[in-house]
């Protein structure tokens, strides 16, 4: 705590600081911002480095020193925001997934959704059949190699390249396949167009999951698609509800709640912590307001309680879906240069690796199929990306675990796979301020060498448990650490009830003054208002007038001349 309060203080004297983000394609975008910026400032630096104006669909992630994952609002200032020591650094990110991301207007929004897509495919977000599987990584394929060469891709070149968390040699295969003979001749702008036409139509496009537990305790996913609000558990949907069926969303402590017009649904789910039931909420708020408002002006500042003067109050700030789809309707300028480099896979030091196919993943200049440490933290904190599930298919399903489930039919949820979503499966490291030694350490429990190039790019990581003797140790200190938040987590409760106590203290001193003001302006004002002549001449306020508060003012200023007495005899 000290610590932290003397780096506050350090960076309260900088004027200036170093900020670092990193984009899509895993290059870094290093900026000075001034001490007082907020996050629009940034955020239009990034856009216009990226020549980008179709920037509604995307946002700005940073995590805090308790590993909580944030976007950084827009309004704010960023320092205040980011409660680590500089320099910070931060990732570029889809924030609302288009709802047909193949009819975006302009083709550099479509490449980052598509870089976007991308890695939740790759990370286990983004689940399909096998089939689909295939056809997703060879539209990859052909983006970033181009059409198949017999003298430049061997046998099994496929097998070279990572797309998934695992995969079998049958879907290296049928990758091989599907690029070698039917997307010959389609550019790198068809091909990633291709892709998004097939992934927005998978059950798990666009889904940003939040890992909670129900009231049973079992283990679910929370998400916000661009089609309302889903829960995932285990193989299945549970539920869905379109964002015109809910009616609110609040969250106390750990608790997030649902609330819906069917029947006057109320879905009740617990959250890790209570940073992250907030983190939660807020992007259910924003969400809401994005996808289900006809115009921004309807946005209003919402609050997590029923009780004015407790909670959190937060505010979406920004334009609705309809009005930057009609915004980017009106655009007309020459398409922007897209800076595309193909896939080169990587003889010498291969990246991190999940899955027990590949023994080598492939390395690239501006844009990196294997997992970056930053990325890592996206699926870890927020563990998963889903959208409204449609259908569900009766073939081979590609998924992260080998964790087979049966489907029961009459529960009336819909089936969107034959094994367990876990989309956190392909990730282990969490990013943290130091970095040598954890990041090292990270890197072995991954099984993975690294090179020290490799080191300066990626981002510092914690790692997860070992194995064997680590694992008593681990869990020991993890104990431990749950005695500490539970001491921390009553702490907090504590200081919640003495805020709410004051805040309606202050609120009712608030009343009181205000009702005396009036009642000042109504006996001894001479004001000749209407409403106050009116009120003057009700039985009521005279009777109230001549029986109590010329009594009280009489006495009132015979005390006011006894003390005035006092004193100046003394």
């Amino acid at each position: 705590m000290l610590s932290r309060f003397m780096s506050g203080s350090i960076r309260n004297l900088e004027r200036e600081y170093s900020c670092t983000v990193r984009l899509l394609d895993d290059t870094e975008y290093t900026c000075t911002i001034q001490r007082d910026a907020k996050g629009q400032y940034l955020f239009d630096l990034i856009c216009h480095h990226l020549n980008l104006l179709e920037k509604d669909y995307f946002g700005i992630r940073y995590v805090d020193p308790d590993k909580q994952r944030h976007w950084l609002e827009v309004t704010k200032s960023i320092a205040k925001q980011i409660k680590s020591q500089p320099p910070f650094t931060m990732c570029l990110r889809v924030k609302f997934y288009p709802p047909e991301p193949a009819a975006l207007k302009e083709e550099i929004t479509r490449y980052l959704v598509f870089l976007q897509i991308k890695r939740d495919l790759y990370h286990g977000r983004l689940l399909c059949k096998t089939s689909d599987a295939a056809m997703l990584a060879a539209f990859i394929l052909q983006a970033e190699i181009g059409d198949y060469d017999p003298g430049k891709h061997p046998e099994g070149y496929s097998s070279k390249f990572q797309f998934f968390p695992k995969h079998s040699e049958k879907l290296e295969r049928r990758i091989a396949d599907i690029h070698k003979t039917e997307l010959i001749g389609q550019t790198p702008e068809t091909s990633e167009r291709n892709f998004l036409q097939k992934a927005q139509m998978l059950e798990t496009y666009g889904v940003d999951p939040h890992p909670c537990k129900d009231v049973s305790g079992n283990p679910a996913f929370l998400a916000f698609t661009p089609f309302g609000f889903v829960v995932l558990q285990g193989n299945k949907r549970v539920h869905f509800l379109k964002w015109n069926e809910v009616t609110k969303l609040k969250f106390e402590g750990k608790t997030f709640h649902i609330y819906a017009n069917q029947k006057e649904v109320i879905l009740t789910y617990f959250a890790p912590t209570p940073e992250a039931c907030k983190h939660l909420w807020k992007c259910g708020v924003e969400h809401q307001a994005f996808y289900k408002l006809e115009k921004s002006s309807q946005v209003r500042t919402v609050s997590s309680s029923n009780l004015f003067f407790k909670g959190s109050r937060f505010r979406y700030s920004g334009r609705v879906a309809k009005e930057v789809m009609e915004q980017s309707a009106k655009i007309k300028r020459e398409p922007p240069e897209i800076h595309r480099a193909g896939l080169v896979p990587s003889r010498s030091c291969p990246s991190i690796t999940h899955g027990p196919r590949l023994s080598s993943v492939p390395r690239t200049r501006r844009r990196a199929v294997h997992i970056s440490i930053m990325e890592g933290l996206e699926s870890l904190r927020d563990s998963a990306h889903s959208t409204p599930v449609r259908s569900v298919s009766h073939g081979e399903c590609f998924m992260p675990r080998s964790r087979s489930q049966a489907t029961d039919a009459s529960e009336g949820t819909a089936v969107i796979s034959d094994e367990a979503y876990s989309p956190s499966d392909s990730v282990l490291p969490t990013p943290v301020a130091e970095h040598s030694m954890e990041l090292a350490v990270s890197r072995q429990i991954n099984g993975a060498p690294c090179s020290i190039e490799e080191e300066k790019e990626s981002e510092a990581g914690t790692p997860s448990y070992g194995e064997g003797g680590d694992f008593g140790a681990d869990s020991r200190s993890a104990r431990e650490g749950a005695w500490g938040d539970s001491a921390l987590s009553e702490v907090e409760q504590v200081n919640k009830f003495v805020l709410s106590v004051l805040r309606l203290l202050l609120v009712t001193i608030g009343l009181l003054f205000v009702l005396l003001l009036l009642l000042i302006i109504l006996t001894e004002s001479d004001l000749d208002i209407a409403f106050l002549r009116d009120i003057r001449q009700t039985p009521e306020f005279e009777q109230f007038h001549y029986e109590y508060f010329c009594p009280l003012r009489r006495w009132f200023a015979c005390k006011l001349r006894w003390v005035g007495g006092l004193l100046i005899n003394k």
